[in-house]
């Protein structure tokens, strides 16, 4: 069967598991149906499944009377796992026939928060990259090593999708809608959610450094919150050494040890993803920006920021600008939005 465009995915199907986190479900499905409001039509339908139909509850006690099983005759574009706490537990050998015989329909396979841990144990993510929360992903990646796992917000690779919970499967539909509808709806979505900025594939987890190393790395912590405290008037490696009571030989072979990058490249990496936060969030000039995360020169920043997002701070000032809503685009209120719409709707 012929794997859909992203633009065509018009079904989705969220499929809840118990103890699934609510948030995460919310903050998917309110995407469609924002979209749904805005356009005055029925462009996106959903479902919400369970293996057996009936209703499971999610990890705060509260559950959905309008649950049905997975109907073959209205297959869905896509479907979605939500996963939560015990995900384990939760993917039971009925879970895994389910998400087997959906992955053999060539529909869209997705999971939010730990739905990923399901698709994989069913071996929907075999070969492909992936995401899922930073509390779970150190133990699959050592239970699942077929599978390219990211620190990404979400991912999309061919036809899977993965997030990883909380507020992230809001950015992973808004890509589904910018795919079919174009980035002018998506800001109009934005707006009425007051959300400032729609994050991209590129936008990554925040994961604290104790959860990355162990928690019995208290050394490297502490040097980790000393970077974190100082970008802008960022601290020399002897400064770093003599306030963590270590020697600078210890502190380089922590970090080369711990986390494969010597401690000056880590603060660097610190200070660049703080300066992409900025570019993206405030209203800041890039030389704002550069002083702000302790370069000493633009030509300097520039370099380096490219090295590692692969485009200069202006271009993604220039990529990222705010789209005005749709309202805000005509001169009159009526002619420009009918005529937007029309091409919506037609894509």
């Amino acid at each position: 069967m012929p794997i859909k465009e992203m633009s065509q995915v018009k079904h989705v199907a969220f499929l809840t598991l118990s103890n699934f986190s609510l948030i995460a479900f919310s903050n998917a499905i309110e995407i469609l149906r924002m979209a749904n409001y805005l356009l005055g039509e029925e462009v996106y339908q959903w479902s919400v499944i369970t293996v057996d139909g009936q209703p499971v509850e999610a990890s705060n006690g509260l559950a959905f009377t309008k649950t049905t099983k997975l109907d073959s005759a209205n297959a869905p574009d896509m479907l979605l796992v939500c996963g939560g706490v015990n995900v384990q537990k939760a993917v039971n050998p009925e879970v895994i026939k389910l998400l087997t015989q959906a992955g053999k329909h060539g529909m869209w396979v997705g999971g939010l928060c730990t739905g990923s841990y399901a698709l994989a144990k069913a071996g929907l993510l075999d070969g492909y990259k992936c995401t899922i929360h930073w509390e779970n992903m150190a133990s699959l990646c050592e239970q699942f090593p077929s599978i390219h796992f990211m620190e990404e917000l979400f991912v999309i690779d061919r036809n899977r999708c993965t997030c990883a919970g909380g507020t992230a499967p809001l950015d992973l539909m808004l890509a589904f809608v910018s795919a079919r509808f174009g980035k002018h709806l998506v800001a109009e979505i934005s707006d009425q959610f007051m959300v400032v900025r729609a994050r991209d594939s590129k936008d990554q987890q925040h994961i604290p450094v104790a959860a990355r190393v162990g928690y019995s790395h208290k050394a490297l912590v502490e040097v980790s919150a000393l970077m974190e405290a100082n970008i802008e008037e960022p601290l020399s490696l002897d400064e770093l050494a003599r306030l963590a009571d270590l020697s600078q030989r210890h502190l380089q072979r922590m970090f080369r040890h711990t986390l494969n990058m010597t401690p000056m490249h880590y603060y660097l990496n610190l200070r660049l993803r703080r300066a992409r936060a900025l570019l993206l969030q405030t209203e800041m000039s890039v030389m704002s920006v550069t002083v702000a995360c302790g370069f000493q020169s633009s030509c300097h920043f520039s370099k380096s920021y490219r090295t590692l997002f692969g485009y200069s701070p202006s271009m993604e000032r220039n990529q990222h600008k705010p789209i005005p809503p749709l309202h805000a685009l005509a001169s009159s209120p009526r002619e420009p939005e009918e005529s937007l719409l029309g091409e919506f709707t037609t894509a």
